[in-house]
């Protein structure tokens, strides 16, 4: 089997490096890198990209040792039916660890085609480190990198503006530029660097907020073998993700226009706001997995996919979705609910095993934030509540008694919710366990007892799903 470089593969390494990536984890190679490739290929952009290690241990000796080349294997549904498919990038140039050279990284920022920088540090990587006490050595921290490439940068071009660069992270945090940008003041400040940098970075640079949607499983492990008899090279470096791909971006009309991803028919939007985006995502994605979880799993059910071809479990989902969740968001109908059938095929995913235990950590808060403002919403807007958001809300309750038709259920969350469930169960009538779980405003932010007739409705949805197990048995 042949090794994987660019004289195995035939691809000459010859267009300029735009894009500066600080991360070579899955979903940056799976997401970013494959959206780049195909800009490529179908648009003028003719850009490639130097992958920056963020931290000391990573894996780019294996980028470079492939050249920068590896494959990218999409494999779920898309109209109902499986596909699968393959694509060799080749927009990754090389990738270096700033760790073994900190001058040659600082070097990078000397690149004149630069126009692009991309990361994902992990929620944690946009964070401002005192340790990080000037440039004379290699900062820690991501925003402190940036910073240091920034400033050499601003000096080697004598702080022209058309030099100026485009951030765009991909971390998962709300404002996710905002806070890189306001991060690298912070370490503009705490270094005492000139004052000319600082309006620089405010007038010439663009950090802009992202919202990025695709799952990415990562190297096959259990099939290597196989892919790699399929591919004709000794990739090891492939990663699997799902066809289904989202990134929002705000940004200026210049990062648009020099990223032009709608001529390429990429899930690419460029939006003024993308807050009524990461609304839909939280809500329609996050949200029914949420509330998904507690019913599925009372019913017998283990994973994502049999739970939605579920016949009852399934419909139940459905109508949760397009009749009580839809209805709370402002974006257009048709929109909403395009979004809602990717999602129910995503969820339906054969290559994918998604447990409900997995998504079941910390299901209390994820309900706060998921699925209690729809809730409220679809209350405040209808003068009613949902039935369906309240009977998986009920549900979670049964689900954190922590025993379910004589078997333990594996709960995964703080010690302070675990215990506090134990002592409400120890109540005898039901309503009191639910007005007991209902009034903990740490746990909802509200009472939720002061809503007119919300106790009785959980109750009730409770006692229903008691007697189908008592039924049942």
């Amino acid at each position: 089997m042949k090794q994987l470089n660019r004289e195995t593969a035939n691809l000459p390494a010859s267009r300029p490096v735009k894009v500066l990536q600080f991360g070579e984890g899955n979903f940056l190679r799976g997401f970013v890198d494959w959206i780049i490739d195909i800009l490529n290929e179908q648009t003028d952009f003719n850009g490639n990209v130097e992958i920056v290690q963020p931290l000391s241990q990573g894996i780019v000796h294996m980028l470079n040792e492939q050249d920068g080349l590896y494959h990218v294997l999409l494999e779920g549904l898309q109209g109902g039916k499986p596909t699968r498919e393959s694509r060799l990038i080749s927009c990754v140039s090389g990738a270096l660890n700033p760790y073994d050279d900190y001058q040659a990284y600082l070097q990078r920022g000397e690149n004149p085609d630069l126009q692009f920088i991309i990361s994902n540090t992990t929620e944690a990587g946009i964070a401002f480190d005192e340790a990080d006490r000037n440039m004379d050595t290699l900062p820690n921290s991501f925003p402190g990198k940036l910073t240091a490439l920034l400033y050499h940068r601003f000096k080697h071009f004598n702080g022209a503006a058309d030099k100026g660069l485009a951030m765009i992270p991909c971390e998962l945090i709300e404002k996710n530029g905002e806070n890189l940008k306001k991060t690298v003041l912070q370490f503009a400040a705490h270094w005492n660097l000139p004052s000319e940098f600082t309006a620089w970075i405010n007038n010439s640079n663009s950090f802009c907020n992202t919202l990025v949607d695709r799952i990415v499983p990562g190297y096959p492990r259990d099939t290597i073998k196989e892919i790699q008899e399929e591919l004709g090279y000794e990739d090891k470096l492939v990663v699997k993700a799902e066809p289904f791909h989202l990134w929002v971006i705000e940004a200026p009309e210049a990062v648009r226009a020099a990223f032009p991803t709608e001529k390429a028919g990429l899930q690419v939007l460029f939006a003024p706001d993308l807050t009524p985006y990461r609304t839909r995502k939280v809500r329609i994605l996050n949200g029914a997995h949420t509330t998904l979880v507690p019913v599925a799993y009372l019913h017998g059910l283990r994973t994502v996919r049999e739970s939605v071809e579920d016949e009852k479990v399934g419909k139940f989902l459905r109508e949760a979705i397009f009749e009580e969740i839809i209805p709370t968001l402002d974006l257009s109908k048709e929109e909403l609910e395009q979004f809602a059938n990717d999602v129910i095929e995503r969820f339906q995913n054969p290559y994918i095993r998604h447990e409900l235990l997995s998504i079941a950590l910390n299901s209390v808060s994820k309900y706060k934030v998921r699925v209690l403002p729809s809730v409220l919403e679809y209350h405040k807007r209808k003068g009613q509540l949902p039935e369906r958001l309240l009977h998986s809300l009920a549900a979670l309750i049964l689900f954190y008694k922590g025993e379910w038709n004589g078997e333990q259920i594996p709960l995964n969350d703080t010690p302070e919710v675990l215990s506090f469930f134990q002592n409400a169960w120890e109540k005898e009538a039901e309503q009191e366990v639910v007005k007991t779980v209902l009034a903990n405003e740490d746990f909802w932010g509200t009472d939720l007892t002061k809503i007119d007739g919300f106790t009785e409705k959980v109750t009730e949805q409770l006692q229903q799903l008691q007697n189908t197990a008592v039924q049942a048995k």
